[in-house]
């Protein structure tokens, strides 16, 4: 057989994989990823953030502890082509409680899911009670993080505080927080938003520049950079050392409610919004980032009544088809 019938039928196996992986046992769909039989039209890996496969719960909502056991949300993942989930603390206390820390592992590993991140810490640059109950969420952070292999910890300024943003203790508090989380090899990544005392890159970035650390920078996120009308050449201008994150969604046409409000209810798959997504990951590779996936961060009254194999799937197509042909196909 010649070297182009080889490429043929290369290519007509892995379509015919595609169309039909799904049904796939767990085992099985991971052997044939890792002979590059699958995903192969995807050189950016993703992961799914928290709230992209959470289910019928929101930020802030009272139980924010998705509704489908983290076993059936990873597995959903992989059939749909993810590497990676993010989880909240509480959600991953209750997988914990359910299936002990040894199975939690088992269950990312049996679905391939190489990358995890956890979110999201706040009133990290408070003092008082706040800072206390803050503290004790970074200790679990850490301590879970470290056991569960975690690359990224997101962090934010909460929408709650009204007072004037204090950038020096900001700084300060974030290089110690830094120094915490790089004791088990993760990044710390601030999500500005423009609801919040830190609004926008420029502001997230006299954070991260003025702490300087090596683990510490940006979760840019394509909601929060057009929601604050961020130009992407701005984004372009990121120092690339500085980006710890990135997370793919886009925005309607008009904000619905409060910017919070919008945030949490109406964030539009990849493509389907008022934004620019192929300029948004343009913008990200002008600035040299270098990160090995990015995150899909899907926050959507609408979406979130989806089932769960919908969900994971809507979610990953409409983000992968947001690269351009040359950045999508694997060498």
């Amino acid at each position: 057989m010649g070297f182009q019938a080889r490429i043929v039928q290369r290519d007509y196996l892995r379509d015919a994989l595609i169309a039909w992986h799904g049904n796939l046992p767990p085992k099985q769909l991971m052997t044939l990823r890792e002979r590059g039989l699958l995903n192969m039209s995807a050189k950016k890996e993703l992961l799914a953030a928290y709230w992209t496969l959470a289910g019928d719960v929101y930020p802030c909502a009272a139980n924010e502890i998705s509704p489908f056991p983290l076993r059936e949300r990873c597995e959903a993942a992989m059939r749909a082509g993810w590497s990676g989930v993010g989880l909240i603390l509480d959600d991953l206390e209750y997988s914990i409680a359910k299936y002990g820390l040894t199975g939690v592992k088992n269950i990312l590993d049996d679905t391939g899911m190489k990358y995890f991140e956890l979110e999201i810490l706040m009133d990290w640059y408070f003092d008082g009670e706040a800072r206390v109950k803050s503290d004790a969420s970074r200790r679990r952070f850490i301590d879970l993080g470290g056991e569960l292999g975690m690359r990224n910890l997101k962090i934010g300024a909460s929408p709650f505080d009204k007072n004037p943003a204090d950038f020096a203790r900001m700084t300060d508090e974030f290089a110690l927080l830094c120094q915490d989380v790089g004791t088990v090899g993760a990044t710390v990544a601030i999500e500005f938003m423009p609801f919040s005392p830190i609004r926008n890159v420029a502001e997230a970035l006299k954070v991260a520049q003025g702490a300087d650390q090596p683990n510490g920078g940006l979760m840019v996120d394509h909601w929060h950079v057009a929601r604050a009308n961020t130009p992407y050449s701005e984004v372009a201008r990121i120092p690339a050392r500085f980006i710890k994150g990135v997370e793919m969604d886009d925005v309607g046409a008009h904000v619905k409610g409060s910017l919070f409000e919008d945030s949490t209810f109406h964030r539009q798959l990849c493509g389907d919004g008022a934004g620019d997504c192929r300029a948004f990951v343009d913008a990200l590779e002008q600035a040299g980032c270098t990160l090995p996936y990015y995150g899909v961060e899907l926050i959507s009254e609408a979406h979130r009544k989806f089932p769960l194999d919908e969900m994971a799937k809507r979610a990953y197509d409409t983000t992968v088809a947001q690269f351009s042909t040359n950045a999508a196909t694997s060498a």
